[in-house]
């Protein structure tokens, strides 16, 4: 049996505002009164205070896989990032909750994350577009959190020994923890590897998302496929004249090729990219169409697999708004947000396939993006849309529809030159 180490949640200085505990709401009290326990695969445990959906704790609690964010701000964007569909998310700030939750703030449908994991809760926000606590947010959503965590300790684990599988439970007062059954329990958890969680997350219909500008008599349209994409990559396109169409992650290619996209972009998206097969053959198939392309995090995993390189998993990912990225084609350096699991092996990328690294993480070196020599194709391993996040990278849009402008004026040109033949 493996050693059992307990993390328990020692307090630090107290930084909150005296008042009296008369007043105190039932979230506060549940919170003071239920106990929650993440148990890792490793035997670790850390206990804290469960508030939210609590009740989604009960019997055999929810299961994943633990990861964490070092993003400052912007919790509801993470809690509503697909890409954390059925992960347990640590945000190493250590205060949460403090703003409140916007509507305007959400970059999907709902949140996908299995628990959120804090320090110290905030109940009381101020923020002129709170509309409401995280805890009712998370409560309206199913979603439980912990707080009272220890998450120094928890993200420093994660660190040294790598993204765990865990299971988070609610146990009573006085009970005695059953240490066997926890580590068999997080033990049997899933591996995102393991999950389908692309057809969970992408839509199952396909949506117009008109242009919010106009740059030219008709907008160019960009095919959007989602495996998982973020609101704000469809509203840095339509900022910029492109009208958009989202399709799900499972769209034929036949079908694709009737909405005659002007540029097709690959969203973000979680689990594992070699598990999306038939978006890898779809993309090969764009690609030999010479059709410009973008990809990002998930997508830009797709078209490494499409261009024949492999990928293979970190020892915990890159989760947060605050990674350095250089540009090796100009030595400028960006600060980047991220949100991945896997990366594009450097040394697998075949010579022969005219894709070159055209950005890489400053911290570990690790690919951060693709580019084509030839074709209008190119990806990155962030996401320059941020949310939350700097945003450094947003030009990246601006290329992409250059990229879709340049191409259809070739494309016209070549339909109108005398010269041109139609025959392969």
């Amino acid at each position: 049996m493996q050693e059992i180490i307990t993390h328990g949640s020692e307090p630090g200085p107290d930084h909150s505002v005296s008042r009296s505990t008369s007043g105190l709401t039932h979230e506060t009290e549940q919170r003071q009164t239920t106990r929650a326990v993440i148990a890792l695969e490793d035997g670790t445990i850390f206990e804290g205070r469960a508030f939210g959906a609590t009740e989604a704790l009960a019997d055999a609690g929810r299961r994943g896989e633990v990861v964490f964010t070092t993003a400052m701000t912007g919790y509801q964007e993470v809690c509503t990032d697909p890409s954390y569909r059925g992960q347990m998310v640590v945000m190493t700030f250590p205060l949460i909750g403090n703003y409140g939750i916007a509507s305007s703030a959400d970059e999907s449908r709902r949140p996908w994350l299995s628990v959120l994991i804090v320090r110290e809760y905030c109940e009381e926000y101020s923020n002129w577009l709170g509309t409401e606590s995280l805890a009712a947010f998370l409560r309206r959503h199913h979603i439980p959190a912990i707080s009272e965590i220890d998450t120094r300790a928890l993200t420093r684990h994660l660190r040294d020994h790598g993204t765990q599988r865990a299971v988070a439970v609610l146990v009573a007062e006085d009970a005695e923890l059953d240490t066997a059954a926890l580590l068999a329990a997080a033990r049997a958890v899933k591996t995102v590897t393991e999950l389908d969680v692309v057809d969970e997350v992408s839509v199952s219909a396909v949506r117009e998302i008109a242009p919010t500008a106009m740059t030219g008599a008709t907008a160019r349209r960009v095919v959007l496929i989602d495996t998982g994409y973020k609101e704000n990559i469809a509203r840095c396109l339509t900022d910029r004249g492109l009208g958009v169409t989202l399709v799900p992650h499972d769209i034929s290619l036949d079908a694709l090729l009737a909405l005659e996209p002007d540029g097709v972009l690959l969203s973000n998206g979680p689990g594992d990219p070699e598990t999306v097969t038939n978006l890898i053959a779809l993309t090969r198939h764009l690609m030999a169409r010479r059709l410009p392309l973008m990809g990002i995090c998930l997508g830009h995993q797709i078209i490494g697999l499409a261009a024949g390189a492999s990928t293979s998993r970190l020892l915990f990912g890159h989760h947060g708004s605050n990674h350095p990225v250089i540009d090796l084609r100009t030595g400028e350096v960006t600060i980047t947000t991220q949100n991945h699991n896997f990366q594009v092996d450097e040394a697998s990328i075949p010579p022969a396939s005219g894709f070159f690294v055209s950005h890489r993480n400053i911290s570990d070196g690790t690919v951060e993006g693709l580019a084509h020599r030839d074709l209008p194709i190119f990806s990155v391993q962030y996401h320059p849309e941020a949310a939350p996040g700097p945003r450094d990278n947003r030009q990246l849009f601006d290329q992409f529809a250059e990229l879709i402008r340049g191409h259809q004026s070739e494309r016209h040109a070549g339909s109108t030159d005398p010269s041109s033949s139609s025959e392969e």
